[in-house]
């Protein structure tokens, strides 16, 4: 079992930046790949960045390429998301969520999920 709690969000101009972060417990950390994920009012959950649980290889959704940095400290059982430039359309709420060894973009690779954290960006 793994359990995740996010924290981080919150309201932002567009142009700022906010540090998402997730902070596990339970099992063995580093035998998660954590993925970030959001979702906005009426929209289905979507990918937004992965990172293995080896923590060598990332990966991110194309509208946020270049904007978003997701890392991990293994030792603090923690992931993050660094957002930078935010946009208007990045609003939604940010979720994060472990899988044991796998590698995926996909909500199914995932087993384990955080409550959440709102993140909203004003124009």
């Amino acid at each position: 079992q793994v359990q995740l709690v996010e924290s981080g969000g919150g309201l932002v101009q567009a142009g700022g930046s906010l540090r998402l972060s997730c902070a596990a417990s339970g099992r063995a950390f580093s035998r998660y790949t954590m993925g970030w994920f959001r979702q906005a009012p009426e929209k289905e959950r979507e990918f937004v960045a992965v990172i293995h649980w080896s923590g060598t290889g990332t990966d991110y959704a194309d509208f946020v390429k270049g904007r978003f940095t997701i890392s991990r400290d293994n030792a603090e059982s923690t992931v993050y998301l660094q957002m930078n430039s935010l946009k208007p359309e990045d609003t939604a709420v940010y979720y994060c969520a472990a899988g044991a060894f796998v590698w995926s973009r996909f909500k199914s690779g995932y087993g384990y999920w955080g409550q959440g954290t709102q993140v909203t960006v004003s124009s």
